[in-house]
């Protein structure tokens, strides 16, 4: 069982355009509502490599009805805390012209009394798990370090985590050191305090944090590629050349992959090779977090992969 953490989730509206010029009326060509949040999205791509995972987090008003009716849909065993304001919606607005802008609501706002709830399930929950993963923003009333008290208890369990979060929850997190992260190069560039311009730049950044305990370190470089840092051997692939329709999820869809990887002790090559596999697949679709399963086994052999120390 793996158990996924969403602190904040969201029910993501993806609407079509030909064009989105602000202080203008937009007229969306098309609309469609999908369960998301990147641990929910984490989660569909488990569910479709049909691994079984238990999800948690906040849920709350019809927005959370429609998420968890899906996951449940799904075969996920849901065990959220249900709070009382509604589950936020996000919009992604793909545009002709291939720019994807989003618009994020901030979420519920957490009460102490729901967050000690949700910290006692957690505790009951890692009893049933191998592997936790940790994704998304932290939802408003919740503490910066929330993330290094799950990863905490987790490893007092001897259970690994993977975290992928961002600002300060990603800091703080770091300083428990779970067992994997995967920042994109602007999450990288905050930890680090400084721009990141060149590959090898965001390789000793990289490394400089895999050597303060954090076994795995995964970049997500966008278009540029993925960049692995393990056993302090840095590998380091180009992104799969596809038609990209909609990117969001690519990330969640690399921890996905990595969930996976790490389950099956797979060696870093092969694991850096599925990730960028399932990452660009996911991009040539409409739905995100949809893996066209075909299409990331045919990526497979055309991805190469660059050992860089």
């Amino acid at each position: 069982m793996i158990l996924t953490v969403t602190l904040n989730p969201a029910v993501d509206k993806t609407y079509t355009s030909g064009e989105l010029i602000t202080g203008h009326v937009n007229r969306m060509r098309t609309v469609m509502s999908i369960a998301g949040g990147k641990g929910i999205n984490v989660t569909k791509v488990l569910r479709q490599y049909d691994y079984p995972v238990c999800a948690t987090g906040f849920l709350g008003g019809y927005a959370g009805d429609f998420i968890e009716d899906y996951l449940k849909g799904e075969a996920v065993d849901c065990r959220f805390v249900r709070v009382e304001d509604e589950t936020r919606s996000n919009m992604n607005i793909l545009a002709d012209n291939g720019y994807v802008t989003e618009i994020l609501e901030p979420g519920p706002e957490i009460s102490d009394e729901k967050l000690q709830q949700f910290l006692t399930q957690y505790k009951t929950l890692l009893s049933e798990c191998e592997l936790v993963v940790l994704s998304g923003s932290v939802a408003r009333g919740l503490p910066d370090d929330i993330y290094a008290q799950l990863i905490k208890e987790a490893k007092s369990k001897g259970i690994r985590t993977i975290l992928d979060t961002s600002g300060e929850p990603l800091k703080k997190g770091i300083d428990e050191k779970p067992y994997m992260i995967k920042p994109n190069q602007k999450e990288l560039e905050y930890i680090v305090g400084h721009k990141l311009v060149k590959r090898d730049a965001v390789m000793d950044a990289a490394l400089f944090i895999h050597k303060k305990g954090i076994e795995h370190v995964v970049v997500s470089m966008g278009k540029k590629g993925l960049l692995s840092v393990s056993g302090g051997k840095v590998f380091f692939t180009k992104a799969a050349k596809v038609t990209a329709i909609n990117t969001v999820a690519c990330g969640d869809s690399v921890v996905a992959s990595y969930a996976m990887s790490i389950l099956k002790n797979e060696g870093d090559e092969q694991a850096l090779i599925d990730a960028a596999a399932i990452s660009a697949a996911n991009a040539t679709t409409l739905v995100s977090a949809d893996i066209p399963k075909d299409t990331a086994k045919e990526l497979e052999e055309h991805i190469n992969i660059e050992k860089l120390k």
